[in-house]
């Protein structure tokens, strides 16, 4: 019982640590914008860029969800949502590979030897974005693996 509880505290630090990384993302993503000489480039004038924020958004309250069962659960000493964790974990990592690639994707697309001088602010922030979401996958997928094993374990 000692290890389960041990996977439970360590699911629930990787949460707060992706929701840390989402969190600072959604900020960096939204101010991501440039003017020069009068036009203005801003990060929801892209399809792309809109679905990384929309990923973003999706994964902060899925993982808020996900918190709050952990503590529920860690505090009460069950294991009550293990299948919702089991799902809510492979959905979320999935969801965050995607978006971190759609940012990574547009970014190098968008990025030319021309404009790197003039626009290089703006593309610094949308990597920035891109790679914080790249740190909040890796979390969310150890916590997925983990979630595996505690229902595997259950079995």
């Amino acid at each position: 019982m000692e290890n389960s509880s041990g996977s439970r505290v360590t699911c629930l630090i990787l949460r707060i640590i992706t929701f840390v990384f989402l969190f600072i993302s959604f900020f960096i993503l939204v101010t991501t914008s440039k003017t020069v000489m009068g036009v203005r480039l801003h990060f929801n004038q892209f399809h792309a860029y809109r679905y990384v924020l929309a990923t973003i958004i999706i994964g902060i309250i899925l993982n808020l969800l996900q918190i709050a069962f952990s503590l529920f659960n860690t505090v009460k000493n069950g294991s009550g949502t293990i299948l919702f964790d089991f799902f809510g974990d492979k959905f979320l990592s999935y969801l965050l590979a995607t978006g971190m690639a759609a940012g990574f994707g547009l970014t190098v697309d968008l990025q030319t030897t021309d404009a790197d001088d003039e626009y290089g602010e703006f593309f610094d922030k949308a990597y920035a974005a891109s790679a914080l979401l790249l740190f909040a996958f890796f979390c969310a997928a150890a916590v997925s693996i983990l979630s595996s094993f505690a229902l595997s374990n259950r079995a």
